[in-house]
């Protein structure tokens, strides 16, 4: 088996309204300094094959991310 690790992030300049209410949150706790947050997830798989990266990459394009608005990045975590 071997764990992959997917994130997801959205794409630089496609509005993020989870990061704008984090960053307003953190503002009105009294975090300065705050110019931007951008939200993403994490997917972690355990995948059987003589490829897992790339399958992990075929289900970010399938199924995993959005390639309108989103980017992904697939690692072997360890």
């Amino acid at each position: 088996m071997t764990r992959v690790v997917v994130t997801v992030m959205p794409r630089d300049g496609v509005l993020d309204p989870q990061g704008q209410a984090v960053q307003g949150a953190l503002g009105r706790l009294g975090f300065a300094g705050i110019h931007d947050v951008r939200l993403g997830r994490r997917i972690e798989l355990e995948l059987e094959g003589p490829d897992p990266l790339g399958d992990a990459r075929r289900m970010c394009e399938q199924l995993l991310a959005n390639p309108l608005i989103e980017d992904f990045t697939v690692a072997l975590e360890g």
